[in-house]
Formats: structure tokens, C-alpha cells, sequence
């Protein structure tokens, strides 16, 4: 990848409402060009989508934790994602290699709400589960450099 799109990709992980404009003023490029440019970026995924970072703690969801699970039964069907993909308190699933087969990131808004969360995930996918509870957020989503 060039300098100059390494620096878009950069400058759009930092503020993902950056406008052409500001882009090409950083790039040295015209607004014309950085437009072309960052449409060729979305055109071969290196760009996935633009999207608002959210305070979850003023939108009632307080608590956030991570959620390991591996399935009670080692020979049934892979399908855990798809079981839970109606669960909308799930943030983040990621397939892991390791004791456990997932990782879930939750939010929810009390410790009450999160054991019944356990207990849907538990019921729904037919897994054990380890969770951590989050205290503290230093960073989270770190741009690109």
C-alpha cells in the first residue's frame, strides 16, 4: 500500500467524518483525487464502513464484559454465532484458538441483567461460559498508524 493511502486510511481511523477536503489538505492531494482515492479504498475492503463511537454507559448499558464459551459437547454442529446472533446485548463475537471456541464482548446495565444474559447464552447455544467483568476502559479502538 502507498504512503498516501496508508495516511488516508490514518487520518479516516482518527475521524471517520473527516471531510474530502481536510483529507486532501493533509495529503497534500485535491479534494477531487482524495475522493477518488478513498472510493478505490471502499472498492478493495480496506475500508469497511464509518460508523459513531457510542457511550454506552449513558445509553443505559453500564456494564461491558467478555464472555468465553466452548460448547458442553465437542461434536456438535459449529453454529454458536448463528445462535446468538439475535442477541442484541452480544457487541462482538470472535472465534478463538484455545481453551474456549468464542469470545464474546456484552454490554448490558446491571450485574442481574448480565446473569440472565448467561443464562440465555448457556441455554440457547449449549456452551459453558467464563466471563470478565470490565472495570475500567483505558483505550478502545485504536486508529491505525
Amino acid at each position: 500500500m502507498e504512503p498516501t493511502d496508508r495516511k488516508i486510511l490514518q487520518l479516516l481511523a482518527r475521524d471517520g467524518r473527516m471531510s474530502f477536503t481536510d483529507l486532501g489538505k493533509a495529503t497534500g492531494l485535491s479534494t477531487s483525487a482524495v475522493h477518488q482515492r478513498v472510493k478505490r479504498l471502499e472498492q478493495r475492503g480496506l475500508i469497511l464502513g464509518y460508523g459513531a463511537t457510542v457511550n454506552h454507559a449513558e445509553m443505559g448499558r453500564p456494564l461491558t464484559a467478555f464472555i468465553s464459551i466452548r460448547p458442553i459437547d465437542p461434536a456438535s454442529p459449529d453454529d454458536v454465532p448463528q445462535r446468538l446472533e439475535h442477541v442484541e446485548e452480544i457487541e462482538s463475537c470472535w472465534s478463538v484458538a484455545g481453551q474456549e471456541s468464542y469470545i464474546l464482548k456484552i454490554r448490558v446495565a446491571t450485574p442481574a441483567d448480565l446473569e440472565d444474559l448467561l443464562a440465555l447464552i448457556r441455554a440457547a447455544a449449549n456452551v459453558s461460559t467464563r466471563t470478565t467483568i470490565v472495570l475500567s476502559t483505558a483505550y478502545e479502538n485504536r486508529p491505525v498508524d
